[in-house]
């Protein structure tokens, strides 16, 4: 039987439904080619500098995905709502970025009497965000990771107050949300499922971020840039084999030490072929 509807109209769905596809498995993230990503935040964004921390987690995600971006890292230590409003003209907005990552709250509430009440939050973080917008610098908001893994914890409970509202305000400035707390909240409880070990599963200490952790945030990250879905298990799949995920500490004795010296390897070199012969 032939179909009813004219070729003409047959050629223009099967284009349209091939321009949905395509649209669908290749989506491009927002940020371009040649663009510059400042990472404003605190320790955890300094860490997240490292070889396999969430930063260049997130800028090597980009390039698999096509795009050769640029970082600005401008995470310190100890740092609050009100030392990065202080530092942001310094740090970020005179580096030229087109982009920028906002990542304050832990301290905020971690450091308690030292640290920022809500009011105040929001007025530092309005500012800060108020100060990118007249600088036609576009941001992506990430909520705070989680103080220890309990979810159920007093500083855990403050922080979600903060958290609802900087996605409040984002929501209403039309800015892209990377929710890290119900991220982490999720992975946490995914592992939990089948773990049952005690002891941190995405971070080092509670608070700083291990491997699988910088995964988790890197992720949540380049989604809210609009990196697509099908993208995920490649990216991931190409995180794991970037060096300084894990560091490896071996005890040697004097005799097993001035052999490794004699030899002129290098002590990793000898962990991995060790490994690789088992």
């Amino acid at each position: 039987m032939k179909s009813s509807f004219p070729r003409s109209g047959n050629r223009f769905a099967a284009a349209a439904l091939a321009a949905v596809i395509a649209g669908a498995a290749f989506s491009a993230p927002m940020v371009k080619e040649g663009d510059r990503i400042g990472f404003l935040g605190d320790s955890i964004t300094q860490f997240g500098n490292g070889p396999s921390g969430y930063v260049n987690l997130v800028m090597k995600g980009l390039r698999i995905c096509g795009v050769k971006a640029e970082k600005v890292p401008a995470g310190i230590s100890g740092n609050k709502s009100n030392n990065m409003l202080a530092r942001l003209e310094r740090d970020v907005l005179s580096k030229n970025v087109t982009w920028m990552t906002l990542s304050c709250g832990v301290n905020d509430v971690w450091h308690r009497e030292r640290g920022v009440e809500l009011e105040e939050y929001k007025k530092n973080i309005s500012q800060i965000l108020d100060k990118c917008a007249a600088a036609g610098v576009k941001v992506v908001v990430l909520t705070s990771t989680m103080i220890t893994e309990d979810a159920a914890n007093q500083l855990n409970a403050k922080l979600d107050g903060y958290n609802a509202w900087l996605k409040e305000e984002a929501g209403r400035r039309g800015l892209p949300v990377a929710d890290l707390n119900a991220d982490m909240k999720a992975e946490l409880a995914r592992i939990r499922e089948t773990d049952k070990t005690p002891g941190n599963k995405l971070t080092r200490d509670g608070v700083h971020m291990a491997f699988p952790g910088d995964c988790m945030m890197a992720w949540g990250v380049l989604r809210a840039m609009g990196v697509d879905e099908s993208r995920k298990d490649e990216i991931l799949a190409a995180w794991r084999d970037m060096p300084g995920a894990y560091r490896v500490q071996v005890d040697l004795t004097a005799n097993e030490y001035e052999r490794l010296k004699a030899s002129g390897k290098r002590a990793v070199d000898i962990i991995r072929s060790a490994i690789e012969q088992k």
